[in-house]
Order: structure tokens, then sequence, then C-alpha cells
């Protein structure tokens, strides 16, 4: 048989995709390959192909036992024999597969990391033919990747164990750094690196502010996909049930899946939505994985994913038939604050300034207003033109903005004559002219622009430097270091100008005008609210006052929203004294660090 033969025969093609045949023909060749191709691109087909095209067995390694059991019945069915030797299986199972091992009757065995690694499994293997080694879901290797795991980063020796067999590295993400990683911890030698473009012109991707719970939000967009498959993610396992519950009462034929359920349960749940018995699952990031489901038109995020790398890949499990689909982002200010809670309780190393980083990054994504499509490329360093219709800030330019091109040329300006060498906060402080030390030492309160931006605040500076960042006319670099590329020398120098959401700068900012405190705080966690408005009326019942004499509803909104831990960030929040402190801001602290854990 041919290749041509086999994509017909087995997997029921008439042509490749684009880039499939040459990563086949590669690993063919003998040669190392790392593929980077989104999700629905066709990487399952790169190495199971030439598998049955070579002698021995393919040893693929992934990371989830769903995942390796989906792709062994989709092989199987195509009349590919192929196993998966996991905690799955029985004692008697595991010996069949090992005898058919021997007997060269498997072409394909799956295998989570942590058993690959046993001492005993590698020198079972040993005496297998073994044709090449396959690693999906290679991400996880890296340690400045989204889902790092321990396991994976000790594949680097199989180079070592099987010198001679060549490894195929898969994954839909991988920023340049997340790719040299993977590289370098697997040993690959020479590789075939095989990029796809990041652009999925099927796909819709809108994001917008949550307001309140995002009930109504997300029913509004469900209107739109009545009786079609879709997933909806939420942030943790009570939320899932209480979404799934609200769009059960609604009509929709819906179910929550999380780690948290029966086993029996869960697999209930996944064979209902595999098998269109169910429309919709409201899960938690982990469901959806690797699933098998091509007609998934819709993906819903409740809240912020983490990294940018997690948002593209959960939004790829729409739309792999290549039909139009559809997606939305729904988030908030108290997003952020969870995310970097659970950072927050890392040691102080790189990866934990990494995970800050990314935070920031997906937190840029969710608030700007250029082609969202073309930031996700720019991030992991492909190159393409706005989508014109396929995102929210395509379909709907220029919506209240207003232009702030001298603000722009200000802040570049600023970043110029500090000569490309400090972070943000440094330029904006001189910017802003700060009488801080570290400035006039460095004598930076004699520049030119110094004292220029006093008219802004520090937030609405930060949120004109996303904008920027958006635009690709500054990026960081080593250090945090903030400089100019040629797109911003442009703007500088009068060439391009810069709009922006009106309504950003007005969000973003606490400014004083005419002695009062703008009040920003429209975008508020409601059930936070309700359960700190609970503490409060037993408050006020056990002391004969008003609620009110306690703290006030705005009080409580921000408090929903910035959910302080201790004293320091409590007496921030507006309406909080030393006295009101020291008589209630305890008990609403306990209660805010358990409404933490529990969300």
């Amino acid at each position: 048989m041919n290749k041509q033969h086999i994509l017909e025969h087995y997997f029921g093609h008439k042509e490749f995709r684009e880039q499939q045949e040459e990563v086949i023909d590669s690993i063919l060749n003998h040669q190392d390959v790392l593929m980077i191709l989104p999700t629905g691109g066709g990487k399952s087909l790169c190495y199971q192909l030439p598998s049955l095209l070579m002698e021995g067995v393919t040893i693929v390694v992934s990371p989830l036992l769903a995942l390796m059991h989906d792709q062994v019945v989709a092989l199987r069915a195509n009349g590919i024999a192929s196993a998966m030797i996991s905690s799955m299986q029985t004692k008697e199972e595991t010996k069949e597969i090992a005898r058919d091992l021997y007997q060269n009757r498997i072409k394909l065995l799956y295998v989570a990391p942590e058993r690959l690694m046993m001492e005993g499994f590698l020198n079972f293997i040993m005496d297998l033919n073994i044709n090449f080694f396959v690693i999906d879901e290679a991400h996880c290797v890296s340690e400045w990747g989204h889902e790092f795991r321990e396991h994976y980063r000790m594949l680097s020796q199989l180079k070592i164990s099987f010198p001679d067999t060549t490894i195929s590295a898969f994954t839909a993400t991988a920023t340049t750094l997340v790719r040299d990683d993977i590289i370098s911890n697997l040993r690959l030698k020479n590789p075939k690196i095989v990029t796809g473009s990041l652009f999925r012109k099927n796909l819709t991707i809108t994001a917008e502010h949550r307001q309140g719970d995002g009930k109504r939000q997300l029913t509004n967009f469900l209107e739109e996909h009545t009786n079609q498959a879709g997933i909806v993610y939420a942030f943790s396992r009570k939320q899932t049930e209480s979404i799934a519950k609200f769009l059960k009462q609604k009509g929709y034929k819906a179910e929550a899946f999380h780690a948290g359920l029966e086993t029996k349960v869960k697999k209930r749940v996944y064979n209902q939505f595999i098998t269109d018995e169910i429309d919709i699952v409201v899960a938690t990031i982990a469901f959806g994985m690797g699933i098998d489901k091509s007609n998934i038109r819709f993906v819903v995020h409740l809240n912020m994913p983490k990294t940018l790398e997690n948002y593209y890949q959960e939004i790829g499990r729409a739309g792999r038939d290549g039909l139009d689909a559809k997606t939305l982002l729904l988030f908030s200010a108290v997003d952020i604050i969870q995310q970097k809670s659970f950072i927050d309780e890392l040691p102080d190393t790189p990866y934990k300034r990494n995970a800050y980083e990314k935070i920031n990054t997906i937190s840029r994504f969710a608030d700007s207003e250029v082609c969202r499509h073309q930031q996700i490329a720019r991030y992991f360093s492909d190159s393409i033109e706005p989508c014109k219709n396929r995102c929210d800030n395509c379909l709907n330019p220029n919506k209240n903005s207003i232009d702030i091109t001298i603000e722009a040329q200000k802040l570049l300006s600023a970043i110029y004559r500090t000569k490309q060498s400090f972070g943000i906060i440094y330029v904006v402080d001189v910017l802003r002219g700060s009488r801080e030390q570290r400035i006039l030492n460095n004598g930076h309160d004699g520049l030119s622009v110094y004292g220029l931006g006093k008219d802004y605040s520090k937030a609405q500076w930060l949120v004109i430097a996303d904008k920027l960042l958006e635009l690709g006319a500054i990026e960081i670099g080593e250090y945090r270091v903030y400089y100019l590329t040629n797109i911003g020398i442009k703007i500088l120098k009068g060439e391009e100008r810069v709009s922006i959401n009106e309504e950003r700068l007005v969000v973003k900012r606490v400014v004083k005008e005419k002695k009062k405190k703008v009040d920003y705080f429209e975008d508020y966690e409601v059930e936070v609210f309700d359960r700190l408005r609970e503490l409060r009326k037993e408050i006020a019942s056990e002391n004969r006052v008003p609620p009110y004499v306690v703290f006030s509803d705005k009080t409580l909104k921000e408090m929903s929203i910035i959910m302080p831990i201790d004293k320091l960030e409590m007496l921030q929040i507006h309406g909080v004294g030393e006295i009101k402190f020291e008589r209630y801001g305890k008990l609403f602290i306990e209660l805010i660090k358990e409404l933490r854990v529990a969300i």
C-alpha cells in the first residue's frame, strides 16, 4: 500500500490537508518532527498513517485517559490495530495486549507519560520493535507552557534509552519559547518543524465585559444556537452545576461536568454529549481536551481563562468540521484577581513571573479593540491580516472611539527618551512628573517629557500602554523593559494615528472630579455581593443599626471585585476606615477568604 491508498482505505479521505503529507514524509524518512497545528487541523493522521507503512509499533504518549480511549476506539473503528495500557485495563487485558505487542499485532500503543517512565515499563518496551515515538500535547513538556506536567519533562530520557528511535512531537499551541524548550528537552535532532496557520477562518470570536453573573448574556447568545452542540466553560465546580441547572430550567438539554462527579456520572454525561442526547455541557476546563466531536457549534467562557494558550485551545474545540462556529468570552476584573490569587501561592521563581505575564496578556486580549485573530497569531509569532468579519472588533470597528494619537506619542516619546531601558510603571511615573527618588537620581526629571502626562491617571496611561501593545507599537523585552517597534516609530512621527474605545479609559480610571470619586463598579460579582450583604445584615441586626451604617452597597460592590484578604487591602476599599475596619473588617475578610476557595 502507498500513502494515498491508506488515506482513502483507512481514513476515508481523498486528499491530504495542507502540511500533513510534509510531516508524514519526514516521519517515513526517520526524521524527528515538531508539528504545531491548531485543534482540528488533522495532527493525529500525521502519525497514524505513517505507522501503517512502517514495521513495528508506534508508542503514543498522551496526557489523558479519556483522550487515549477515544483515539483507540476511533482507530479500531477504522480497522487499525491499536491499544492503550493504563489503569482502565485489568491485569488479564494488559497481559493480552503484551502478547499482541510481542507478536507484532498492534500498530499504535497509547500510554500516559507517568506509566511510560516507570522503570519496569521502559524495560518492557525495550524488547519491542518500536518504529517511532509520538509525544501528543507536547506543550506539556515545557515549564513555560500553560499545562506543564512533571512527567512530560522526564521524557527527555527517551533519546538516551532509545538513541536510534525518532520522536514526533505534536501540539496545537506553542510560543517561540515553548517551541525551543520542547526541542531542547526532548533532545530532538535537527527536527523538521512544521507550523500551521493559526487563523481559524470558520470561528467567530467575541468578548464582552460580564454583567453580573453573565446568565442573561449567556441566554442571549444561546438563542442563536437552538438544538446545537456546545461547551460552556465555568471557573468552579459549583458554578458548573449552578449554570447547568439554570439552563435546564430554561429548557436547554444541558448537564454539568467536573472532576468532583462520580466516574459513572462523568461517563454518562460524556457519552450523552458525544451521542447528541444532550446539547450543552457546562464544564471546568479539563473537559473537551481531545474530544472527538466535530459538530460543536459554540464555546462559551463565563470567566477569563488563565492564559491565551488555554483560551485558544479551548475555543478550538468548536467547528472542527470546518463549518461556522462561534465563541463568547465573558470577563470581569474579579477574574484577574482570582487567577492571580492562585499564582500568589507559588514560590518566587521565573515560572511564577511568567504566569503573571500570561494573566496580563489574556487580560489585554479580552479588553482589546483590534482583530482578535491577529492578536492570537502575533502572540504565537505568526503574522496574519485582520480577519475582517470573524471577530467582534472587526465587525464593529471604531465603536465609541476617540483619537489618542497625541497621548500615544507622549508615551512612546517617554519610552524612547528613557532609552528604552525601563518598565512601563517607571515610564508612566516620569510622564506624570513623579518625584520618586530613582527618577531624580537618573536625571529624568530634566527630560522634555517629564510631567507632560499629569492630565491622565496612572491607570489610564497603563490602558494606553495596553493599546500600544495590542497594535504592536511597543513590545516587552528582557527584564520587562519596554521598547518601540517600527509601528511605534511611525506613530511617533505622526505617520499613523491611534484611537481607543472611550469606555476603556473610563472603566479603568479612578480619578477625582469635583472632589467626587467616579463610581466605576458597575461590573461586580452578584453572588459574592449577595453573600457580603447577608453578612452585613447579620452584623446590623446584632448591633441594632441599619445595614448601610455598617457598609454601603458601593463598598460591598467594590469588595466583591477586589476581594481583599488583609487589612492593607481592605483599607483601600471605598468607605472602609480604621474604625470600621476594627469593628467589622475581620468578619468580612474571613468570609471573603471562604468565598475565594469556594469560587
